[in-house]
């Protein structure tokens, strides 16, 4: 695994690159390419933080897992690239986001738009097997993605994390609540969208928050 990762976050993150479990989860994602179907391609694993830089991030997205189907992932987190049906979950934010601020679902599930804006779209994960949810899972990923989450909560001020789901708010809890707006409610899944996703109105708080610290709003 060749660590093509933008140049600030490579700055943030060099003490994880020369860890031991940084180097057995290169071994490890290096032979799962060369023996099966991975998810999203090599050159995308590191997307959200190519498109995000770390001086750049004003609001942190957390999900769980890649997409694990054919053409879904592209290293974003609850994205799928131009011209894939949306997957549930997505479908419920653009429900939401409807909701909150009137505006419409846009024709692609391609959220770059929103990486390009300081959003960073980050899974735990950031591999996985073809069909097989979860397959990259206690591999080093999420120790890699704690550290990105780390560096960010401590040497910036006034970024917006949302944590959407159980998984998410585990992996958040540390974050200074006085230092940073924290958003958290169940997950847009099918699965728990009622039990408090809907209506959470986190698209508007963000943008509020943003706003009242002189940061541009989100055009969600």
């Amino acid at each position: 695994m060749n660590v093509q990762i933008e140049s600030s976050w490579k700055t943030h993150l060099q003490p994880e690159f020369e860890k031991d479990y940084f180097g057995k989860l290169t071994d490890f994602v290096r032979d799962e390419y060369r023996q099966f179907q991975i998810f999203p391609p090599g050159s995308l694993i590191f997307n959200a933080f190519n498109l995000c830089p770390f001086d750049k991030v004003k609001v942190v997205i957390i999900g769980q897992d890649p997409y694990h189907g054919p053409g879904q992932a592209h290293g974003l987190c609850f994205s799928v690239n131009d011209g894939v049906r949306f997957p549930p979950s997505l479908l419920n934010i653009f429900k939401e986001i409807k909701e909150d601020l009137g505006t419409e679902s846009p024709a692609s599930g391609n959220l770059t738009r929103w990486a390009e804006q300081g959003v960073l779209l980050l899974n735990a994960t950031l591999t996985v097997r073809a069909h097989q949810a979860g397959s990259h899972q206690n591999k080093g990923w999420e120790a890699f993605t704690d550290a990105a989450i780390r560096a960010l909560a401590e040497e910036r001020e006034h970024l917006v994390f949302i944590l959407w789901g159980a998984y998410a708010q585990r992996k958040g809890a540390f974050i200074d609540r006085n230092k940073h707006l924290v958003l958290s409610s169940a997950h847009p899944s099918p699965l728990s969208a009622y039990n408090g996703f809907f209506g959470n109105k986190h698209f508007s708080h963000t943008n509020e928050y943003l706003k009242a610290h002189g940061e541009a709003e989100i055009i969600w």
